[in-house]
């Protein structure tokens, strides 16, 4: 699931090693210690080994180098920058010999001093903490890349790089920790969460077995990144949840038509047949259409159920075509709102939304549904169906209760 950080190091130890050298000459040295300490140059007699050192570099003699650049450092009252410098120096001799020890060691001791501008000092603890995230040494990857966040929080590179060195460590806790801090934020400031990240977030809850956490990164990636897998993963797991009502179980299959998830002509004859039990003969006829469409009608084991539940989907359906008017008027007539707002979504299935939607709405506000709930939902989505995204939004977010209608209204709110 993680990829490997890009971040690179060859470049900046390219630079390190052909750096350029200001050389003070002696004549020069009238000035106050402190002025002295602040320019960046080195004695005149350092010269000469440095060139030197520098050929023994070029020509990969690694360790001869090392020797030369002791000897310069056993000199005495080395100026604060000379310092710098054997440091730098190491640091290019530590790279060519694959030592990373040495080169954080280096690295170190140059982030700490004045003379490494700030923005290369960012880029040396980028440069190893991808660099020790690259030799799979995440506890070490992990001090560099928090050391570059404490100066610059807001690299989202960076941040992510953290949760991975948690993650590949097999630190799950944290991990979920701060990839939750990061969605939050992202989500705070009106930003996309990238997918990698709400890969990481579903990752590492599936680790710890927090349930809640992982559907929390699926809703997020359905919402944000929606992909049919996404969507099959999140819908399952709602139908499997404990409290999920099958009352609601043709609404599962109505969403699970519309990210294209039925995988199997048992479903299509399921969801027709509960759709044809619901009183609505219209949608149950263009589920079975739908099937014989997608190839799952007309063939396999099942095949001689098929034509007969087509020819009863056809039937009712056109049965009831030529009763709307009667059944509004006999839904209108009851003492609840029940009949109304089941005609009201035969009308919506038939693209009368303006008609369907109003008989919903008149339906919720005569009354004594046993399940208002789910007549909400069913508004939301009629709604939704008729192009007015935003009232749907509107009304799903009214859906209450634990039976799965709070879920699905959720849902169809990511729907496009």
């Amino acid at each position: 699931m993680i990829k490997k950080s890009p971040i690179a190091l060859a470049a900046l130890i390219l630079a390190l090693g052909s750096a350029s050298v200001s050389v003070l000459p002696v004549t020069a040295q009238a000035q106050t210690a402190e002025e002295k300490a602040k320019k960046e140059v080195i004695r005149s007699e350092w010269s000469k080994p440095y060139t030197e050192i520098q050929k023994l570099i070029g020509e990969k003699q690694y360790q001869a180098a090392l020797e030369k650049v002791a000897t310069l450092d056993a000199s005495d009252k080395k100026t604060d920058y000379e310092v710098f410098f054997l440091h730098r120096t190491r640091a290019a001799i530590a790279s060519g010999m694959g030592d990373n020890v040495a080169l954080a060691k280096s690295f170190d001791a140059m982030i700490g001093s004045e003379f490494l501008p700030p923005a290369d000092k960012l880029r040396f603890m980028e440069g190893m903490a991808g660099t020790f995230y690259n030799l799979k040494q995440y506890a070490e990857s992990q001090v560099w890349t928090k050391r570059y966040l404490a100066a610059n929080p807001s690299n989202t590179m960076m941040q992510d790089l953290m949760v991975q060195n948690y993650y590949l460590a097999d630190d799950f806790a944290n991990a979920l920790k701060e990839v939750k801090a990061q969605v939050a934020s992202d989500e705070q400031a009106g930003k996309v969460p990238e997918e990698k990240r709400l890969r990481l977030l579903h990752g590492s809850a599936m680790k710890l077995k927090d349930i809640d956490s992982s559907t929390q990164a699926l809703e997020l990636l359905v919402k944000y990144h929606p992909t049919k897998e996404y969507w099959a993963d999140l819908m399952y797991r709602l139908i499997s949840k404990q409290g999920f009502s099958d009352r609601l179980r043709l609404d599962w299959y109505r969403l699970m038509l519309a990210n294209e998830n039925l995988e199997d002509d048992t479903q299509y004859m399921e969801m027709a047949e509960i759709a044809l039990l619901a009183g609505l003969p219209l949608e149950a006829k263009n589920i079975v259409d739908a099937a014989y469409k997608a190839g799952y009608f007309g063939k396999g084991k099942n095949a001689a159920k098929h034509k007969p539940l087509q020819d009863k989907a056809n039937k009712q359906a056109a049965d009831d075509a030529k009763t709307l008017d009667a059944g509004e008027a006999a839904a209108k007539a009851t003492k609840t709102g029940l009949a109304m707002t089941n005609m009201g979504y035969n009308f919506v299935t038939y693209g009368q939304y303006e008609r369907g939607i109003a008989l919903i709405e008149a339906g919720l506000a005569k009354g004594g549904l046993k399940y208002p709930e789910e007549a909400k939902l069913h508004l939301g989505m009629a709604y939704h169906k008729a192009g007015n995204k935003a009232k749907a939004a509107e009304v799903l977010k009214t859906v209450q209760g634990n039976d799965g209608a709070v879920e699905l209204a959720r849902y169809w709110t990511y729907m496009k």
